[in-house]
């Protein structure tokens, strides 16, 4: 009986042992089509008996950027954790108890060894991604680097797509989990969809610049914080937009309208202020248009705050976009077949023009011409986002023209200045050599029925220093892509609706993009930039007409 007692001593310390000694630290590196990249952040996984926690390196070396995420398995319940961190500590939390249970794989008879243990393959479909799993029995605990397989065994590598993989690259059995990275007590947690959006917003800065404003014909709305010209067709406010960290950041200008009350299509911009001068838009703005330097080419007219001069910069166009008819407000007009959006939005990637507002305060504008007493409802905001450098030293944004008459209800006149061969011309001086100059060009063509500008191809060609560097015709063929958000366009008896017509580089409900014009480098001194374009001749009082907006980005 003593023997007997003795082994099963033995046996219940053995056990307990093994029992501590079922703790591992797997160290995963990620590789694309079997290549490796050095200084990657490996995936750490602490995996015990009753609980695994996935990590990473930077993490646990506590150098990494917040927020960042870490996550827990409770193998008593096999509930699935997801914490995030963020500056000062502060964490927020989701629990999914039901996760796993919702996986499903093929377990399939094909096997191979990783780090010395046999593994065996399971499949499954995220996404149509094709993942492959293969995991091991052998260890005697259950651990994957990713949510998928924490329940078929311990994962050694993962396999999206044939391509993309995550593999084990060092077991190691520890004594235990340490606490530190044990599942911390939470107090409160959120479900996943305020999680996922939490974490999402917090990776990038956000800046609204205007929330559900009218921009209408009428004078009558007021605000503290939002100057209004043009009888209100001009909204501006002066925003602060926060220092980039290392060069690095990606900036989006987003739009968000609906009619209320227009029913037609209309020209919008976003656009910077420079106020460097005394001599500026927003100060023409508030003391009348025809305060402001004017452009003459020999055709009679006075072009208000188009131009640069050596006293005046005009406004820096970041987006140009154009309403549909009617989107929201007229959706009751009913087609059989077709169901309208509730509103639009516009997204741009602004990111080269980064320099000229980054850790500043600037005036953001958003024009809408109508003369519609209800107008328009728009939303502003811009968001900035770590990413790749876009600033390089010393990189410049200057600029040269901006016909777009976003003052037109206060009198700026239209830009009809291409009736004459001299189109637009511009003289500039550069301080030094300037490198890897470019032209970002927005432009589009506007005015008159069936033989307007809007309607009718035109080449628009750029000159530098007296030669023709570029020559292209901007047309636009997709509009009736957009059919969906033109519930008050017109239909013809041809079948057509008129937000499907094809237009000179633009679409009812869409952004215009710039094109960028390669200019070389450029001597330090003084240079000239000429568009020309075949502008249409007048139609009784319709008029033809062309938005040309010019940037010059370069480095010092």
């Amino acid at each position: 009986m003593m023997k007997i007692y003795y082994f099963l001593c033995l046996l219940l310390v053995s056990n307990v042992v093994l029992a501590q000694e079922s703790n591992y630290l797997i160290t995963y590196k990620r590789s694309n089509n079997g290549k490796f990249d050095d200084k990657q952040n490996p995936t750490l996984v602490y995996a015990g008996t009753d609980q695994t926690t996935i990590t990473n390196q930077q993490i646990i070396k506590g150098i990494a950027r917040v927020p960042y995420e870490q996550y827990y398995v409770n193998r008593t319940n096999s509930a699935y954790y997801k914490i995030t961190t963020f500056e000062n500590g502060r964490q927020i939390a989701t629990v999914d108890s039901t996760v796993f249970a919702k996986q499903k794989f093929t377990i399939t008879d094909e096997s191979k060894i990783i780090l010395g243990h046999k593994v065996r393959k399971a499949t499954t479909s995220v996404n149509s991604n094709t993942i492959d799993l293969w995991y091991t029995e052998e260890l005697g605990i259950k651990a994957s680097p990713v949510e998928l397989g924490q329940n078929l065994g311990l994962v050694l590598e993962m396999v999206r797509n044939g391509n993309s993989t995550v593999t084990a690259t060092n077991i190691e059995k520890i004594k235990s989990i340490p606490n530190a990275i044990k599942l911390p007590t939470i107090s409160s947690f959120v479900n996943e969809l305020t999680y996922k959006d939490l974490l999402w917003k917090s990776r990038f800065v956000s800046i609204p610049i205007f929330t559900k404003q009218r921009i209408r014909y009428s004078d009558q709305i007021q605000s503290d914080s939002i100057l209004r010209f043009a009888g209100g067709t001009v909204i501006v406010r002066k925003i602060k937009v926060p220092e980039l960290k290392r060069n690095e950041g990606q900036a989006f200008i987003e739009v968000v309208q609906q009619s209320k009350g227009d029913a037609y299509d209309r020209t919008g911009s976003v656009f910077l202020i420079p106020t460097d001068q005394d001599i500026n838009f927003l100060e023409g703005m508030k003391a009348g248009i025809n305060t402001l330097p004017v452009y003459e080419n020999g055709n009679g007219k006075k072009y208000q705050g188009m131009t640069l001069t050596a006293t005046y910069e005009p406004v820096i166009e970041l987006m140009r976009f154009f309403t549909p008819f009617g989107v929201s407000q007229f959706n009751h007009i009913q087609i059989k077949g077709k169901h309208w959006q509730d509103s639009v939005s516009y997204r741009q990637d602004i990111s080269e023009l980064l320099p000229r507002f980054a850790g500043k305060e600037v005036y953001i504008g958003t024009y809408i011409g109508n003369y519609d007493k209800e107008g328009h409802e728009v939303t502003v905001s811009l968001t900035i986002h770590p990413g790749r450098p876009q600033m390089a030293e010393g990189a410049q944004v200057l600029s040269l023209f901006n016909t777009a008459n976003v003052m037109e209800m206060g009198g700026q006149e239209y830009p009809t200045m291409f009736n004459q061969d001299n189109g637009v011309e511009v003289t500039f001086e550069l301080a030094q050599e300037a490198k890897n100059v470019q032209l970002r060009y927005i432009t589009t063509g506007h005015g008159g029925w069936g033989n307007g500008d809007e309607f009718v191809p035109k080449p628009n060609s750029i000159f530098l220093d007296g030669q023709q560097v570029f020559k292209f015709t901007p047309w636009r063929t997709e509009c009736g892509s957009y059919r969906l958000s033109n519930p008050a366009s017109g239909n013809f008896e041809s079948g057509l609706s008129s937000s499907d017509l094809s237009r000179s580089n633009w679409c009812p409900g869409t952004v215009t993009n710039p094109i960028y014009i390669d200019l070389g480098n450029l001597k330090a001194g003084k240079h000239t930039i000429k568009v020309y374009i075949p502008q249409g001749a007048p139609e009784g009082t319709s008029l033809s007409y062309w938005n040309v907006s010019g940037a010059l980005l370069y480095y010092n």
